[in-house]
């Protein structure tokens, strides 16, 4: 496999959404993100996606001209219009209002409705948490999880990320994750690849484990934890859509089919200032202290490091050239 920069990822990227229509600016704020997939290996939401993101943007699923709109209905309610188009440069024009928000009244959401996938959520709360705030996020998507019991289809892998800033313009913990025990993408790849899948990631169209990923496609995942990772996708429903005023999961259509109905899905985020207690910061020590007394433990987030070049694989980064009109 190539070992690629991250600038010629982000570089390549940019050019293969402006060359299927999305304007610079909003080309540019989803090559940032799909740079720091790849950089911390997060394949699911990197290049993986570039081509669905151009098809989109051909077929006219997402809108890749639209400006968000950002208004304040309330002092700590920061609400973004997304118009349809791409989630990242959407947060991008409300991340600014609604920090300035939390830091008036001590917290703050930020509702982006309207909006294509966010793809990794985790990538928006860790911007929370560099502006000195602790971020909360949660979204829902395409319907996947049926509940404890059933076999009917309600709910998406709906995940949840957490962003704890360490007060010195680093991160001190930060988690990102499905409500379900394994990410659909990973269910995909693995038919893609001609693998089983483990036990306990999905049920078969009949409410049956299976570790064949087809006949898991055609099920439900499995919600982590059973009853109580079921309730947290729920929560994530609730907010993502409720929220936001974006679609219910039932009534999200596949993510990455080249052509249909926009995504229409919402991201909440609460961003809460750690200022507001002045016991934060050391407490989040006594914490952090704790958790290291085992050798080999840590904060989830920790240990994680960039990587610049990462490994492609050689089919992946073809594709990108070609989208790019690179080759």
């Amino acid at each position: 496999m190539p070992k690629i920069s991250l600038d010629e990822i982000e570089s390549a990227t940019k050019t293969a959404l402006e060359r299927h229509g999305a304007h610079t600016w909003i080309a540019a704020e989803v090559a940032k993100a799909v740079r720091k997939a790849e950089s911390v290996g997060n394949r699911i939401c990197g290049l993986y996606y570039l081509e669905s993101y151009c098809q989109q943007l051909t077929s006219g699923r997402v809108d890749g001209t639209v400006d968000p709109v950002v208004s304040r209905p309330r002092l700590g309610n920061v609400v973004v219009d997304a118009k349809y188009g791409f989630a990242q440069p959407a947060f991008s024009r409300g991340l600014p209002e609604a920090v300035a928000a939390a830091r008036e009244c001590g917290i703050a959401s930020l509702a982006v409705g309207h909006a294509h996938t966010c793809t990794s959520l985790g990538y928006f709360t860790e911007q929370i948490a560099r502006q000195g705030l602790i971020g909360l996020g949660l979204t829902n998507a395409s319907p996947i999880v049926a509940p404890p019991g059933g076999k009917s289809r309600v709910i998406g892998t709906n995940p949840i990320a957490f962003s704890v800033p360490d007060g010195s313009g680093g991160i001190a913990m930060q988690f990102d994750q499905s409500t379900t025990t394994v990410a659909l993408g990973k269910i995909t790849m693995s038919k893609a690849a001609g693998e089983r899948i483990p036990r306990g990631w999905a049920l078969d169209a009949e409410g049956q484990p299976t570790t064949d990923p087809e006949a898991a496609l055609g099920g439900s995942l499995v919600s982590i934890g059973g009853y109580k990772g079921w309730g947290l996708g729920l929560m994530a429903e609730l907010l993502a859509a409720g929220m936001t005023g974006s679609v219910v999961s039932r009534n999200v259509k596949p993510l990455k089919a080249p052509e249909g109905p926009p995504h229409d899905l919402g991201q909440y985020y609460l961003l809460m200032d750690p200022g507001s207690s002045p016991e934060f910061f050391e407490r989040l020590g006594q914490v952090a202290e704790g958790v290291a007394l085992d050798e080999g433990a840590r904060m989830p987030g920790q240990g994680k490091t960039e990587q610049d070049p990462v490994q492609i694989e050689r089919a992946v980064w073809d594709q990108t050239l070609a989208l790019a009109e690179l080759q």
